[in-house]
């Protein structure tokens, strides 16, 4: 390699700037009992899922579930904005509501589409 080619490489950095946002909202309704073992979580009836960004907002999110109806935090990652809740399938549909009515409204956040299986 000469010294003209080692001059010549341009080298790229790349910035991941996280925006507000809830980017994934999903209702898992029924689950069947190995998805509740492998969380280590008590069977309930569902399971909500949801990724926040910046990570911090898993959070918030888990007081606005908690406060907004009877669901139990089953994992809140700060790091990556992982949560998982779990209660009834109504409990779980109103808590994962209020996370996205409360984020946007409250603080400007961008909302997922909540979808369900």
């Amino acid at each position: 390699m000469s010294m003209a080619d080692e001059f010549d490489r341009k080298r790229i950095i790349q910035e991941s700037v996280p925006g507000k946002q809830v980017t994934l909202a999903h209702i898992i309704a029924s689950p069947v009992q190995d998805i509740y073992e492998r969380l280590g979580i008590e069977e309930t009836g569902a399971i909500g899922i949801s990724t926040l960004t910046p990570g911090e907002t898993a959070i918030i999110a888990a007081d606005i579930a908690t406060k907004a109806s009877d669901v139990e935090i089953g994992f809140l990652d700060r790091f990556t904005g992982a949560l998982i809740i779990s209660g009834d399938v109504a409990s779980v549909e109103t808590a994962m509501g209020a996370i996205n009515d409360t984020l946007e409204t409250l603080l400007g956040f961008t909302p997922a589409r909540i979808t369900r299986t």
